[in-house]
């Protein structure tokens, strides 16, 4: 019944998967026009540790700036290299080291960090995860600066919005410079194959079974795309905010809610029925061959990152399907979780003995900065931080996603990073990775339960 046929090799797979963090998707940058900033409300500032900031002397000849990351391809690179032009500009006496680390979709980078981090031999600056990524991993071993004065001196507690900075944050004080917000909780879907089968977009989780039985019956045998080990975890994240709420989404992975809870077991239920109508050689597929299945009609939805509005709309030379919006493809939250923003972000920071740390917060001050996050987006297929960028640089999803940023309850990814530290969230994929075995919703709940609290805050 349910594709058990996944064999041993997913479980090995699933253990490392979380580190596939696919936040990146080549996709084509619109015409820039001249920006327009709006007017951004304050937020409270946290007090301020030890002080960042930029020395106004000369660079020295000589100087470099090495920034690492895993940002090898496509807009991501794009991205990348129009902040590394605004660099040059700036600062011409500043070599910018391009350190980027491809494979894995930042696996291989993550592990050759690793490496340098325990010889002592940091970069200047790095990219992660925003959230318990780089807070599980290197704030709590002491790798990371405080940026509370840097913040303060940018004006950043102000355009970057309030719900934001708590999950940059520990103990009150931020620990990276976020330079772009993704959406994880995304319905993708073909409007034309819902017009054919007479099958209207899903307003709520029951109403989106509905359309799926309904084209199942039509003959469509796996109406909901799904890829490799990583996206089923992101799967399971959306369904289980979409039927616990934003509320209680947070307070588990807080340790203030009860993963033993009913309404958990019905979002292991849920996603079990999902799993239900999805293509049965999912594990062997990229994020972009599931998407591609709902491009060519042969699934009606997928559930992915923002990312994939990249891979749809982004040109055809580009490696991209060159699609139009709203036309052969559409969007809205996954059915349940209208009026919340489930978040990811790329962030840079300042590591501990970064050997060149006036450059480091340059780099910072532009990661930060509305010039640099307008040039690095629209390219990148992400939307700004900041809640001052310029709309008109964005396409028609961004600029959607720009409005529901604005004013939508922001909680944080599992599968990127955000909400669960890096031991936690491995743990918790690797029991996925075994119930899709067996589909075993008693068994997988009770290791949910104990993973919190052997690797979260659960009992502590």
């Amino acid at each position: 019944m349910m594709h058990k046929r996944i064999t041993l090799i997913i479980a090995l797979v699933v253990i490392s998967s979380l580190l596939l963090a696919a936040c990146a998707a080549p996709t084509e940058a619109p015409a820039p026009v001249e920006p327009a900033a709006t007017e951004a409300p304050a937020a409270e500032e946290p007090a301020a540790t030890e002080a960042p900031a930029a020395t106004e002397a000369p660079a020295a000849e000589g100087q470099q700036l090495e920034v690492f990351s895993w940002w090898t391809g496509g807009g991501e690179a794009a991205g990348l290299e129009a902040m590394i032009a605004i660099w040059q500009e700036k600062y011409p006496d500043i070599e910018f080291v391009n350190a980027a680390v491809a494979g894995g979709a930042g696996s291989n980078a993550k592990a050759v960090l690793a490496t340098r981090l325990a010889a002592g031999d940091p970069p200047d600056s790095w990219q992660g995860h925003a959230g318990q990524e780089l807070i599980g991993a290197y704030v709590s071993a002491g790798q990371l600066e405080p940026l509370d004065d840097l913040y303060a001196a940018n004006g950043w507690y102000d355009v970057f919005p309030e719900t934001l900075i708590p999950l940059l944050s520990q103990d009150g004080h931020p620990y990276s410079v976020p330079v772009n917000i993704h959406r994880a909780n995304v319905l993708w879907y073909n409007p034309k194959v819902l017009t054919e089968k007479g099958v209207a977009a899903p307003t709520d989780f029951a109403s989106f079974l509905t359309a799926l039985e309904t084209l199942k019956a039509a003959g469509m045998e796996s109406p909901l795309s799904l890829g490799e080990a990583w996206t089923e975890v992101h799967l399971f994240e959306t369904v289980l905010l979409s039927t616990v709420g934003p509320e209680m989404y947070t307070a588990l992975w807080l340790g203030e809610a009860d993963w033993a809870d009913a309404k958990v077991t019905e979002a292991i239920n849920n996603v079990k029925k999902l799993m239900e109508y999805v293509n049965t050689d999912y594990a062997t597929l990229s994020w972009q061959d599931a998407s591609k299945l709902v491009a060519d009609g042969d699934a009606a939805f997928n559930i992915m990152g923002d990312w994939a509005d990249g891979y749809f709309s982004g040109t055809v030379e580009g490696g991209n399907l060159g699609l139009t919006p709203l036309t052969d493809y559409a969007w809205m939250p996954v059915p349940g979780t209208q009026g919340v923003y489930q978040f990811l972000s790329d962030s840079f920071v300042l590591p501990v003995g970064a050997k060149n740390r006036d450059a480091a917060i340059k780099w910072l001050e532009l990661c930060g900065s509305k010039e640099g996050q307008d040039a690095f987006n629209p390219v990148k297929g992400s939307i700004a931080a900041r809640k001052d960028s310029d709309k008109t640089l964005y396409g028609v999803y961004l600029q959607s996603a720009m409005e529901d940023w604005a004013k939508d309850v922001v909680v944080g990814s599992l599968a990127h990073g955000v909400v669960a530290n890096p031991s936690w969230a491995t743990q918790i994929t690797t029991d996925w990775g075994a119930f899709v075995i067996d589909f075993n919703t008693e068994t997988f709940q009770a290791a949910l339960v104990a993973s919190c609290a052997e690797f979260g805050p659960c009992g502590k």
